[in-house]
């Protein structure tokens, strides 16, 4: 049977708040390499789950610079890896509509200069009801932002919403069966506590304190 993580969107949500101008020395600043934006978005997503995934290459995994997977990293695998059908391990999601946005949610944007591609990955953290781009506020890095409003951003031809649903968790040691190839997980990586404020009913649209 498997078991569903609830998410704790307070702590997503504090997370970016505390590192939105900053950086977590416990991960790579991918700034100089073509943008922190969607590691900054998994960091937040791991501060509100705790889990990762460490299949290789299509898991969401952050070992260290050398050691992650695209989708921890990437906009578009991100997307790929929250939308899966799989109910494998770590955190999941679904495409909504902008009026479905919960804090600790995500949206990606795509710009008239980034071709058909999805470029920017902001968390979002307060939404107003009802849900408009100009009372849905973000936090972000690469350009480094928190509070912003949604509509500030300019040039963007399409954006696309993911709301969090949780995530699974990973079987007990006595029924795990490890795959081959599969990375071994952090002893550090252990499940973040939830808390029962972290995760309010699916209908509540509000702004996190």
């Amino acid at each position: 049977m498997v078991q569903l993580i609830p998410y704790n969107r307070r702590a997503a949500v504090d997370y970016a708040h505390k590192w939105a101008f900053s950086r977590n020395p416990a991960y790579y600043d991918f700034s100089p390499l073509g943008g922190d934006c969607t590691n900054f978005a998994s960091q937040c997503l791991y501060a509100g789950v705790g889990v990762m995934n460490f299949t290789p290459e299509f898991g969401w995994y952050y070992i260290d610079a050398e050691q992650r997977s695209p989708a921890w990293t990437g906009v578009p695998f991100f997307w790929d890896f929250m939308t899966r059908q799989e109910r494998t391990v770590g955190p999941f999601g679904i495409s909504v509509p902008l009026s479905l946005l919960r804090p600790g949610d995500f949206i990606q944007l795509r710009f008239e200069t980034s071709g058909e591609v999805f470029a920017h990955t902001p968390v979002v953290v307060s939404v107003g009801f009802p849900p408009r781009p100009d009372n849905i506020l973000v936090a972000a890095h690469s350009n480094d932002a928190d509070n912003r409003p949604l509509d500030s951003y300019e040039k963007v031809v399409e954006m696309r919403y993911l709301h969090i649903l949780g995530a699974f968790a990973p079987a007990p040691e006595s029924e795990e069966e490890p795959q081959e190839g599969q990375l071994p997980a952090q002893p550090e990586a252990q499940t973040a506590p939830v808390s029962p404020s972290g995760a309010p009913g699916e209908g509540e649209l509000t702004s996190i304190p």
